[in-house]
């Protein structure tokens, strides 16, 4: 199992779509269905590689990417997306910040 190349709150790019957004979640290798897969995966990237889920820089929805198909944000400004709240408490100029509260 590979270790994953990008964090949690880290703006990258799509490399194939060319889309910004923020990574909330990532999964060691695909986690996915074999139907999701063979219906969207059209580039068929690795399974046993760690996949990424991504908010997307001005829409609603979210992504399920493959590593290899992202690369960091050169440039990583702010994203915008309705459920950034949900998961980050702060941009600090750089990448997303999560909140951490202690018991």
């Amino acid at each position: 199992m590979a270790e994953a190349k990008f964090d949690i709150g880290q703006v990258v790019r799509h490399r194939m779509f060319d889309y910004r957004g923020v990574v909330f979640d990532v999964d060691p290798v695909y986690s996915g269905t074999d139907d999701w897969y063979r219906q969207v995966a059209l580039s068929r990237p690795p399974k046993n590689a760690p996949w990424y889920h991504v908010m997307v820089h001005d829409a609603l929805h979210t992504t399920y990417v493959a590593e290899r198909n992202l690369e960091p944000e050169p440039e990583p400004g702010q994203i915008a997306h309705p459920d950034l709240g949900r998961h980050f408490s702060a941009f600090d100029g750089v990448r997303y910040l999560r909140d951490v509260r202690s018991n």
